[in-house]
């Protein structure tokens, strides 16, 4: 539905219900969209890399936007800052502290999604290597100090940046140290979306431990395998977590849309402009009650951005984001994507996933939620490890990507893209337990050495 069908009259509480409904697709349109986040640095010291750098020194966040525009982007601009590419329906954007983000472009395989990633990866590498900057996947910067870390300059992180200190412990961490990936998958009707997000939100913690990939922080072994989850936990309680909600009867478009009304606001854009209204009630919005914006009303843009400002560990637009895992090396980017188009498009995965984590109560979830984030995969919920249950969920994904068929060019199916998960569930070692191991023993302590030893 677009604004103009609402331009006459003020939004219902039906119209934000049929904006999610509106996202419903027949499968043989249901898309993969994947993003991943890396940490930019400085090649050599393993400084953050500022917007722009001080004059006389090369190399910044601007400079590396402008260098990926001789490969055909389109700068996004916020006045006369350039703070974000696109091409096509892929774009490139700028986190809080320099964390850059390819957001992919919906695509029909993981074959699409790997090659897409691949030529951003080799893309962003030709650009930096002139630059005096190279790239790191981990879910937590391993070495920077947060006021180390320089602020971008983008509107709705000035605004979320003052806010964040007031809702929760954590919040600057999770815009400022944080990288992560994610997936996002369509659904074919509010039954459909019903039955995916009860799954994947149930499933999420797994994922949160196969990917973990961030045991420091400022130099040392946090006690987490996954920093960057356990930020979440104590960020904005109003936006985040579990969603209990979603696990009871009655769930739906409608009981989203109450959940979403009821998250207090960060922005309204106007004319380009952010205007802060951080804390505010988009009710009261829907009722021209804004003390900032007097008498009025939302649009259906205004309430899309509003889903945007929602960080629960699968979030519903006009699709489902998995938002769960640490970001990583190049060979693991694809098998987030892998893992989930498994179990999401093959009506028997969607059904088997959902037996194993069907039974488990809502009271458990938030703490297997935070038990991951120090355990992993040693992790129990209902009597089995998080390892054994990761091992069948990768079980289910496989045959579920086996029966979708959609073969390479080699004709390859999408199954190889779940190796290097298949490894970590295997062993029960997760990736930070790996890093933690190098810490101890090859990098004598040093976990700058990530910055060398992991580089895209």
């Amino acid at each position: 539905m677009a604004d103009v069908a609402c331009k006459d009259r003020p939004l219902t509480f039906e119209d934000l219900v049929r904006w999610f409904e509106a996202g419903a697709k027949p499968a043989d349109q249901w898309r993969v969209g994947a993003e991943h986040e890396k940490f930019v640095f400085r090649l050599g010291t393993h400084e953050p890399v500022p917007y722009e750098p001080p004059p006389g020194e090369k190399g910044g966040i601007k400079a590396l936007l402008e260098g990926l525009m001789e490969f055909g982007w389109a700068g996004v601009y916020e006045g006369e800052t350039l703070i974000a590419l696109e091409r096509g329906k892929a774009n490139v954007s700028l986190e809080p502290g320099g964390q850059f983000e390819l957001s992919g472009a919906p695509l029909e395989t993981i074959h699409d999604i790997c090659e897409e990633t691949g030529a951003h990866l080799q893309e962003v590498k030709t650009v930096a290597d002139g630059l005096g900057l190279g790239f790191l996947g981990l879910g937590f910067t391993p070495t920077w100090r947060r006021d180390q870390i320089p602020v971008m300059p983008k509107g709705r992180y000035r605004i979320m940046r003052q806010y964040m200190p007031k809702v929760g412990g954590l919040g600057l961490d999770m815009m400022f140290r944080t990288c992560t990936v994610q997936a996002n998958l369509d659904f074919g009707s509010e039954a459909d979306m019903t039955a995916k997000f009860r799954m994947s939100l149930a499933l999420q913690p797994i994922v949160t431990a196969l990917f973990a990939s961030s045991p420091f922080i400022e130099g040392k072994p946090s006690g987490f395998v996954s920093s960057r989850a356990n930020v979440w936990t104590d960020t904005d309680p109003d936006r985040t977590g579990m969603l209990d909600f979603v696990f009871r009867d009655g769930f739906g478009f409608e009981s989203y849309a109450n959940y979403a009304l009821d998250v207090p606001m960060y922005f309204v854009k106007r004319e380009g402009r952010y205007i802060d209204v951080a804390g505010r009630s988009f009710r009261d919005f829907m009722a021209g009650k804004l003390p900032e914006l007097p008498g009025e009303r939302p649009t259906l843009k205004d309430w899309a951005d509003h889903t945007t400002t929602i960080f629960p560990e699968v979030r519903l637009k006009q699709y489902l984001e998995m938002r769960g895992a640490d970001s990583g090396p190049w060979s693991r980017l694809c098998g987030l994507p892998a893992i989930w188009t498994g179990v999401f498009y093959d009506a028997a995965a969607l059904a088997a996933a959902w037996d194993l984590c069907k039974g488990w109560k809502i009271e458990d979830h938030e703490r297997l939620r935070a038990d991951v984030t120090r355990l992993g995969l040693k992790a129990e919920i209902s009597g089995r490890t998080v390892q054994d249950v990761a091992k069948d969920m990768l079980v289910i994904a496989r045959e579920g990507l086996k029966r979708r068929n959609r073969l390479s060019g080699g004709l390859v199916d999408e199954t190889g893209y779940l190796g290097e998960l298949d490894e970590i569930a295997a062993s029960g070692i997760t990736p930070a337990e790996r890093l933690l191991q190098l810490y101890e023993t090859r990098w004598a302590g040093d976990a700058s050495r990530a910055f060398e030893d992991f580089a895209y």
